[in-house]
């Protein structure tokens, strides 16, 4: 088992930026990959970043360029910056990691899932 906790959501202009955190605890020897996913109300949950053990990076074409994916692993947690941030990327942020079943993304499985945090990006 795996638990996700993420913090340093909140509201924010839009150019601004933020930092998402994910403090990951359990079995995350188990886990080669880690990202983060982001959902709004009546739509699927998109994946938006992730990374594998070796540091190989994954994006959503949406957040290319504006989104950076990194994890320290001696602090076992995984972090989201997010610059230039728009109104669209207003949504409910979720760290996520790897697991035998779940929602396969950018070439990973992911079965364990944080709490979410909110991002309120105002124009």
């Amino acid at each position: 088992q795996v638990q996700l906790v993420e913090s340093g959501g909140g509201s924010v202009q839009a150019g601004g930026s933020l930092r998402l955190s994910c403090a990951a605890s359990g079995d995350t020897d188990s886990t080669d990959c880690m990202g983060w996913f982001r959902q709004t109300p009546g739509k699927e949950r998109e994946g938006v970043a992730g990374i594998d053990s070796d540091g190989t990076t994954s994006y959503a074409d949406s957040v290319k360029g504006r989104f950076t994916i990194s994890k320290d692993n001696a602090k076992n947690t995984l972090y989201l910056e997010m610059n230039s941030l728009k109104p669209e990327d207003t949504a409910m942020y979720y760290c996520a990691a790897q697991s035998s079943f779940g929602t396969k993304w950018a070439g990973c499985i992911f079965g364990y899932w944080g709490q979410g945090t909110q991002v309120t990006v105002s124009s």
